[in-house]
């Protein structure tokens, strides 16, 4: 009898292989928890290769949140936060969610569950509420709270006294690790996770610029689920093996002139902030139907971390676009407009990260005035849905249209 011929296993597109990493990230902490091994939460901006490099199970509050928002979960959360824990509506919605979630041990709608923390790992060059909120879980839970202060930089580049600073913190944290988990430092393991690193960040990196292409072969609203590997699995083979695949099926749609931007693309903007999580298709919506792709984003490449040594290392954290002064954000940002060929930039001012928000209307003014282009706000939160308006962000995207339109004739 002829022996049967089995047919290959279909590969998988380079979103679903993502998706599927950033899933195992939080299953491999519910089985390591099972197993009676310590977890930990940890901030997203944390220096990831500390745990990888101890081999910890870590999971992110902040993707967690942004994941039970986009499925329409975080209002009952919010409302556990405010109404049974007594938190002011306005916290961060991320901080909300994330303590109501560690009082409560689940989420009413199942979506993204994680292990409850044996230790929390927090950094604030994303935002200073962070400290106050991986404070409160501690107590909550009665855990210890690993902080790594970075400095915010009012001048260009960091110096040496910033590395030096974080430098000692580095090891102290290391040390704490050790302590709480048994687990022991292996600076040639540490080598390792760096170099991963590396290579997963300038993957990230060369993904996100294919939104420089005329037209753009992304849509630039898919940077905002890929970003998640960035985000949790910097330091993991598989994690750049997904990347190199999503360039890998860029190139081939620059080839054949594809995009995942299914409508003809008239329009590029930059779009500047945090996601609406729980409005991803109403805010997408206005945008494809008129054809405006979003070709320049800061949030996607700021997790793109790329350095040599140990020091280096310390600078590329202290540069995350919250911890850099006014002149090299607008400066940042500038230079992705130029890239992403821009004509036009959508600024979502979120209620809930008021340190990102806080100079957005600057930043927009400056980038409006030096690069000539029209740039426009609108109201939002990243998880509340309280404080989105579908009528008020369409209008804004509206007049944002018109006024492209106009500049493309000359009026």
């Amino acid at each position: 009898m002829a022996e049967e011929i089995k047919e290959a296993p279909e590969k998988l597109p380079a979103k679903k292989v993502l998706a599927n990493i950033a899933d195992n990230v939080y299953e491999s902490a519910i089985e390591a928890k099972a197993r009676g091994e310590k977890v930990g939460w940890i901030s997203s901006n944390f220096p990831q290769e500390i745990p990888e490099t101890l081999g910890l199970h870590c999971v992110y509050p902040e993707s967690q949140a942004a994941a039970i928002s986009a499925k329409g979960g975080s209002l009952a959360m919010l409302e556990h936060a405010e109404g049974d824990l007594g938190f002011s509506n306005d916290l961060c919605a991320y901080a909300r969610i994330s303590m109501a979630y560690a009082d409560l041990g689940k989420c009413p709608n199942g979506e993204r569950e994680m292990p409850l923390p044996d230790f929390v790992l927090c950094c604030n060059n994303i935002c200073n509420c962070m400290m106050n909120w991986y404070e409160n879980i501690g107590k909550m839970l009665g855990i210890p709270v690993i902080m790594i202060d970075v400095p915010y930089n009012d001048k260009y580049d960091v110096d040496a006294k910033r590395i030096a600073y974080m430098r000692g913190q580095f090891d102290d944290c290391i040390k704490q690790l050790e302590e709480i988990t048994g687990k022991k430092w292996d600076e040639n393991r540490f080598a390792e996770v760096c170099k991963i690193s590396n290579k997963v960040g300038q993957a990230w990196l060369e993904a996100t610029q294919y939104m420089q292409y005329e037209p753009s072969p992304l849509n630039g609203f898919e940077l905002f689920n890929h970003m998640a590997v960035a985000t949790m699995a910097r330091g993991k083979q598989e994690s750049l093996d997904g990347f190199l695949q999503l360039i890998d099926e860029y190139k081939q749609f620059v080839k054949e002139h594809k995009s995942t931007f299914k409508v003809e693309e008239k329009n590029r903007v930059m779009f500047e902030g945090i996601a609406c999580w729980p409005f991803l298709r109403a805010t997408l919506h206005p945008l494809k139907h008129s054809g405006t792709n979003v070709t320049a984003c800061v949030y996607g490449p700021s997790f793109a971390f790329t350095y040599g040594n140990t020091d280096e290392m310390m600078r590329a954290y202290a540069e995350m676009p919250n911890a850099i002064n006014l002149e090299r954000a607008v400066e940042l940002r500038e230079e992705l407009c130029k890239a992403g060929k821009v004509n036009g930039g959508l600024i979502h001012n979120n209620r809930s990260c008021k340190m990102w928000s806080g100079i957005a209307p600057e930043m927009g003014r400056r980038i409006a005035n030096d690069l000539h282009i029209p740039v426009v706000t609108f109201d939002g939160d990243q998880s509340d849905p309280r404080n989105f308006s579908e009528e008020q962000y369409n209008t804004r995207v509206e007049g944002l249209l018109e006024i492209m339109e106009n500049n493309k004739k000359g009026e």
